[in-house]
């Protein structure tokens, strides 16, 4: 997008980019702090951002602790992406098929279960957030612990390949059920549970017997062992959408939940160092009551806030932009803030 900056502007036109949630508020924020944190000539030795779309812990009743409030696709896709960043100041890369063996636990509060892994490439936002005294650099993804075996294990099974595959095309006959379908996927001898299981332990590796079976039953809960008939879209990948699709979505009393939170580790002219926080931590109205999920008001809101200050003349900036620099950014925040109680609650940890 940025290599049609210089159009934008001979077009006089503006170009808002990465205005919504994460990307959005979590920029906000982060320029806030880090401009401040610069104003009193301190430095950003580390920035960890990480954010997650989920399911309240009530309602995060399934294998993978997921529901999906976007595309289940972009949700699988996105597990396979290489990530990129910055550790102890050296450049470190994680293929995207290590990422999810890659997740760690992650604490953000006690009541909250978090595993954590990088987004595709952090390593830009040394420049973009001017913080090139930063020695670590990470922006990721946060999941109910257990999501990220559960997808590696998918992964290692072949089921988030887009390979097109004769027996799962539309014209297949017969319609393959989910046991044979999923039996040819991994190789099984055949398609009894038990062949289908022993096809699993073969190809996937686990942490323990306890999360083996953890896995199997949510392999079984999806109903890949089972005599249901596939939804055939032409690949591994996009059957098991289907699959998700039908079991994955908010039932009527549902809500969704957005974690997303910003650790600063700051050094000052003294010496002395001081972590920071800046957390945003919101729950969406129930599925069905006629109110917004978290994520539709957190995307929404400040887009069409961002939106409204353009055609309203408050942001006059042509080309293409970005809420990365304080000009941009705090009048978007302070909005947000003041009429829409939408806001990262800031402290200071030690």
């Amino acid at each position: 997008m940025m290599a049609l900056n210089q159009e934008a502007k001979d077009a006089g036109i503006t170009v808002f980019n990465e205005i919504g949630l994460d990307p959005g508020i979590d920029h906000l924020y982060a320029v806030k702090t880090i401009d401040e944190v610069h104003n009193e000539g301190g430095k950003i030795i580390s920035f960890w951002s990480y954010c997650g779309g989920l399911p309240a812990p009530e309602n995060s009743d399934n294998p993978l602790g997921y529901k999906f409030s976007w595309s289940p696709r972009g949700v699988l896709l996105a597990a396979r992406n290489t990530a990129q960043f910055y550790k102890d100041g050296r450049k470190e890369t994680i293929p995207g098929e290590k990422l999810m063996s890659n997740a760690r636990p992650y604490h953000i509060y006690p009541g909250y279960a978090f595993e954590a892994y990088p987004n595709r490439d952090s390593t830009p936002f040394r420049e973009r957030y001017n913080i090139p005294e930063a020695q670590n650099l990470v922006r990721g993804t946060l999941r109910y612990q257990g999501n990220p075996a559960f997808i590696q294990t998918l992964r290692d099974l072949g089921m988030l390949s887009e390979e097109e595959q004769d027996f799962l095309k539309p014209t297949a006959q017969p319609v393959p059920t989910w046991k044979e379908a999923f039996a040819k996927i991994v190789g099984a001898t055949g398609n009894s549970e038990q062949d289908l299981v022993w096809a699993v332990s073969s190809k996937a590796k686990f942490a323990n017997n306890d999360e083996k079976d953890r896995i199997v039953a949510g392999l079984r809960w999806f109903g890949l062992f089972s005599d249901a008939q596939i939804e055939p879209r032409g690949n591994p990948l996009d059957c098991l959408c289907a699959a998700m699709e039908g079991k994955m979505q908010y039932e009527k009393g549902e809500r969704d939940f957005v974690m997303l939170q910003h650790k600063f580790e700051i050094e000052w002219a003294n010496g002395k160092r001081e972590m920071r926080t800046s957390t945003l931590c919101d729950y969406g109205e129930p599925e069905g009551s006629g109110g917004y999920s978290a994520m539709a008001r957190l995307v929404g809101v400040p887009c069409a806030v961002a939106v409204l200050m353009v055609l309203d003349g408050e942001i006059k900036d042509k080309g293409v932009l970005a809420p990365v620099t304080g000009d941009i950014s705090e009048p978007i925040r302070k909005k947000l803030q003041k009429d829409y109680g939408i806001e990262m609650r800031e402290k200071t940890l030690a």
